[in-house]
């Protein structure tokens, strides 16, 4: 949906991996650890058995080749080869002092931080076999971020690609775990780069059966990036060491069973928004990209975290204050009172539990009504001027008690309502619309009607977070375009709005041209709009609302996920109402400046936004240009909860007007700003109205109060 994910179980279930069972045992040495009613692997030896054993090592540098991006006529790649010499000469296999864990190497001091008082016992890394790998990242798997300042490049690669591309190249080794290290690259899981972003990640390999760790070593990286040389390596280490049969490709499925799973906790650091930070989820690391506890819990950004420095030969090494596994578990009587390393300072408590949540009533008729806000709202003053207000209703909440349509806040000028989704019993293309709780239908068109009997506008959003629709056969195109006019002509929408979201739109390989379309989806959808514009006239509202990937995505690199609304933006562009960009389901990416932006921030959404309303060349360099869109059809994409009035309201002022807010430092390529501009979509009502309106009393009267379009 438009807000952030919650459930990426239809990822898992599109994936060929999805039927592949638990883990394996791997390749290296585990030992069971006991705590409470609960058993832990750990990887090593039992430190009740004592003495020293060594893990032997392959060491894999990558060199990555990204055809969407060419340097000299070849594709541009990022080689780990020159990082070889830094990763052996840091704390991972060279011997540091550490408070907890003596001269030791870095592994072996978590593991002796955990198990205090064992004298002589020690799990070291053997000295590694040097195995390097080359791997080509294609068109949809990956992208490559450079900043014009610096020069500096970040690659966004696709995890699971990449482990299933690199052990097409090991087959299993016997004993041994294999460390792969790839060059200033971001990953993203789940093929969707919206679930993004993790330095690495690491477990037990399904195809080979390879113990393995995967991460990223950070030499000469972007400014953006706040991480430093082997702080990503070390942060999978230490989580593959505390959850070593760990499988990447079905962790946190819902009804997979874990390796080690823990009582669900609490973030320890707030959003880089400076919001609470959610459920970590129950595994060693968070959920869907394996974030410390410790991390900044950034939503979709380049991970950060204040790192553990160690001096060492004369060198700073920038390691992962990491938690230990009482931490997780909560023993009251954690050994040695230690839940956290290097640093002791970190964690000084258990994990907080998450809590409690019943899914089964979230829906449901008898679940307790919102509360009310205790903020009045802003009455809508003044001449429509051009600019609006747009927001997803959801409207949770029992029947006659919850929140009504009618009841939405008078600064909303289009209320999108959530959601027409695929109908998983009816034949490819169908869509069908639930009133939720048992809602009334005749109060609810009265609801649509009084919306509109005001000047609104009122459409049904199709799809949403979660929901597969595909359109691959023309002969499913019918059953669309008449599921859709039922649902319309039913309740008197105005419109349709698509939020058909990764993986349901990929463009297929070879298709390169956006506009001339070869992805069936993607052409039978379009055929699908032009006959439901046909059908109920000029006044019949489409609207889109792609994530960051689709439509932003298609500057850094054309295929795949990343530019799959391009074509779809092009083909209904003369009877298209409205585009407004998901600006938080998003990667890293690159402004019309050359530099790298990530979201909240108020560059982020000026950068995002001027590539549809000043055009850009389809992967950056690429030879075909999309054309600008008129400012009367764009809009701004904000999350409630993710980002703050101010940045929306400052982001909104200065793509309108020019007038950067204090800090800003993405300049417009047009300084006077974009005053036709159409204005803000939130996600959602329902979030705005139990936030006391705070976003819609001060963006509407913005929007509102600003000169009529022209």
């Amino acid at each position: 949906m438009p807000g952030m994910r919650s459930n990426f179980i239809y990822l898992i279930v599109l994936f060929t991996f999805s039927v592949i069972a638990a883990a394996a045992q791997g390749t290296v040495p585990t030992f069971q650890y006991t705590a409470g009613h609960s058993s832990y692997a750990l990887a090593g030896h039992d430190p009740v058995q004592g003495g020293a054993s060594t893990i032997p090592t392959i060491l894999v540098p990558i060199t990555l080749f990204f055809e969407t991006r060419e340097v000299a006529g070849k594709p541009f790649r990022m080689d780990a080869g020159a990082d070889v010499q830094r990763v052996l000469g840091s704390p991972i296999f060279s011997r540091f002092r550490f408070a907890q864990g003596g001269l030791t190497q870095y592994a072996d001091a978590m593991l002796r931080a955990t198990f205090p008082g064992v004298a002589g016992w020690h799990t070291l890394l053997g000295k590694p076999k040097m195995r390097p790998a080359k791997i080509t990242i294609p068109a949809g798997y990956g992208y490559v971020l450079t900043s014009k300042k610096t020069s500096s490049s970040l690659a966004v690669v696709d995890v699971e690609f990449l482990q299933r591309e690199l052990f097409k190249q090991f087959p299993k080794q016997d004993g041994s775990l294999i460390i792969a290290v790839t060059h200033n690259t971001l990953f993203y899981a789940y093929g969707d780069a919206t679930v993004c972003c993790s330095w690495g990640t690491h477990g037990v390999d399904s195809a080979t059966g390879n113990s393995f760790v995967i991460g990223s070593y950070l030499r000469a990286a972007p400014a953006i990036v706040e991480d430093r040389d082997v702080q990503p390596l070390t942060e999978q280490l230490a989580e593959f060491i505390n959850d070593p049969l760990h499988n990447p490709l079905l962790h946190a499925g819902p009804g997979i069973v874990q390796a080690n799973a823990v009582p669900a906790w609490m973030h320890t650091v707030s959003m880089n928004d400076g919001s609470k930070g959610g459920c970590g989820g129950t595994g060693i690391g968070s959920s869907y990209v394996l974030l410390e506890p410790t991390d900044r819990n950034p939503r979709s950004e380049i991970p950060v975290s204040k790192p553990f420095l160690a001096m060492a030969s004369g060198v700073a090494w920038h390691l992962q204050n990491i938690a230990l596994l009482p931490w997780y578990t909560g023993a009251p009587e954690a050994p040695g009172g230690v839940y956290s390393f290097p640093d002791a300072r970190v964690l000084t408590a258990p994990a907080t539990p998450c809590p409690a949540r019943d899914i089964s009533r979230e829906s449901r008729a008898d679940m307790p009504a919102p509360p009310a806000p205790t903020a009045a709202a802003i009455p809508l003053s003044g001449l429509p001027n051009g600019h609006r207000l747009i927001g997803y209703w959801v409207g949770y909440g029992p029947p006659n008690s919850g929140f009504r349509l009618r009841d939405v806040s008078p600064q909303w000028d289009i209320v999108l309502v959530a959601f027409a989704t695929p109908d998983k019993l009816a034949h490819e293309g169908t869509l069908h619309f639930r009133l939720r709780g048992g809602i009334d239908a005749a109060q609810f068109r009265d609801d649509i009607a009084f919306l509109k009997s005001q000047g609104k506008k009122v459409m049904i959003s199709l799809g949403g977070g979660g929901e597969y629709f595909t359109l691959d056969d023309p002969k499913s195109v019918p059953n669309f375009v008449s599921s859709v006019s039922r649902i319309i002509t039913e309740y008197g929408f105005d419109g349709i709005d698509l939020d058909f979201e990764t993986p349901s739109f990929s463009l297929d390989p070879g298709d390169t041209d956006f506009k001339n379309p070869k992805t069936p989806s993607v052409v039978n959808l379009i055929s699908g709009l032009r006959q439901l514009h046909d059908q109920f006239g000029a006044g019949f509202m489409i609207s889109l609302v792609p994530e960051g990937t689709q439509i932003p995505g298609g500057f850094a690199g054309y295929g795949g996920q990343f530019g799959s609304y391009l074509p779809i933006a092009w083909g209904v562009r003369d009877f298209l109402s409205f585009v407004d960009v998901q600006d938080y389901n998003t990667p890293p990416f690159e402004g019309l400046d050359g530099e790298i932006y990530q979201l909240s921030s108020v560059d982020y959404h000026a950068a995002m936004t001027e590539l549809l309303l000043h055009g850009f060349h389809v992967g950056e360099v690429g030879k075909q240009f999309f054309p600008p869109m008129p400012a009367d059809k764009v809009a701004v994409g904000f999350l409630v909860g993710a980002t703050t009035p101010a940045i929306a309201s400052g982001a909104m002022e200065y793509i309108i007007t020019g007038k950067a807010p204090a800090g800003t430092s993405y300049k417009l390529r047009k300084p006077s700003g974009y005053p036709g501009m159409i204005g803000a979509m939130f996600w959602t009502i329902d979030a705005d109205r139990l936030e006391n309106y705070t976003f819609s009393n001060q963006i509407g009267p913005q929007l509102h109060g600003y000169p009529a379009v022209k």
